[in-house]
Order: structure tokens, then C-alpha cells, then sequence
């Protein structure tokens, strides 16, 4: 199914781009698409190149799995560094309910799950921060105006050189008892 053209003179298009053949068509019998095939077989130069022509690497065979779950599989990093970086899905599920990072694991590659995990981690804690930024600029005023009362009442609490303030808010010097 993976074709390689050997010829290194450049001639344009392959002819498999020529034919119009569809990268992410799928073997009939496992619906496995060229991505899912170098995923599998740990080849990331032609999974990027599966990329760069438009693959779907969110695209499910028939035990519901994409090419991050057979990069994971194989333990294959290099693989799931590129799916990563290529926005492809780290928390889907195949039809046993198992993401990437539950395979890497089954299959003893630990330092894949990590990874996996690692990015889980950071994907989280970006939309965390997305969260609280959407929040903070609907908010906006609400929040500016709760701040600058924070500063006020911090100013009129923090001690100024040898000044302090009564309870009716004059300062007064401590020392000779002139109004400020």
C-alpha cells in the first residue's frame, strides 16, 4: 500500500498524486489509511509527509483507533512528537475505551505514555489560562475597579515613612502632631 517513488529526478507530482488517489483512503478490510499504516510502522518522515497532504490524523479504523493510538502502540515517540505537534487528538478513545497514552502504557513504553501525559498536563494548563483570560476580558471592568479599590485600601493600610493615619483617615506625624 505505501508506494515510493525511487526516482530522484524531479519530475512534479508523483503519479499517485497525478491518479488523484485520496490520502486518507482506507484498506477496505481494516480501514487503516496510509497515516495509520506509518504511524504503525513508526515511519514519521512519510507520516509527515501524510500530513502535509491534507491526511486526517484524527481518522479511526475499525477498532477505533487513529495514528497516535499505533504510533503509542509500537512506541514509536518520534511518531507522537509529530502527531502532537500536528494538532492530532490525544484523548480519543478506541472502541475499548483506551486513549494513546493507555496503550503506550499496556504495552510497556513508558516513556511514551509520559509524554503522552506531559502533553495532557500542558494542553490543560493552556486552556486553563484561555479560560481565565475569556473570563478576565468579559470582566474587565468588574475587575479593574475591584483592583484599584485593592490598591486603595492597601495605601491607606501600608505606613508611610514615620506617618500614620487615624481612624478618621487624617495623617497625622507622629512625632509632632502636625496635620499632613
Amino acid at each position: 500500500m505505501l508506494l515510493w517513488d525511487s526516482n530522484p529526478e524531479p519530475r512534479g507530482p508523483s503519479p499517485l498524486l497525478k491518479a488523484g488517489t485520496e490520502v486518507n483512503l482506507a484498506a477496505a478490510a481494516f480501514v487503516q489509511s496510509p497515516a495509520h499504516l506509518a504511524a504503525g510502522g513508526g515511519h514519521a518522515f512519510f507520516l509527515l509527509w501524510q500530513f502535509q497532504t491534507g491526511a486526517n490524523l484524527d481518522q479511526q479504523d475499525w477498532l477505533g483507533e487513529t495514528p497516535i493510538h499505533k504510533a503509542a502502540k509500537v512506541g514509536s515517540l518520534e511518531c507522537l512528537t509529530l502527531l502532537v505537534a500536528s494538532q492530532a487528538s490525544i484523548d480519543l478513545r478506541n472502541n475499548n475505551g483506551q486513549t494513546a497514552e493507555d496503550l503506550a502504557l499496556a504495552f510497556g513504553f513508558l516513556e511514551c505514555a509520559q509524554f503522552l501525559m506531559r502533553v495532557k498536563q500542558i494542553q490543560s494548563k493552556k486552556a486553563e489560562a484561555q479560560c481565565d483570560s475569556s473570563l478576565h476580558d468579559s470582566d474587565e471592568s468588574i475587575h479593574t475597579d475591584a483592583t484599584t479599590r485593592q490598591k486603595r485600601a492597601c495605601e491607606m493600610n501600608r505606613p508611610i515613612g514615620k506617618k500614620r493615619r487615624k481612624s478618621n483617615g487624617k495623617g497625622v506625624s507622629s512625632k509632632h502632631n502636625i496635620k499632613v
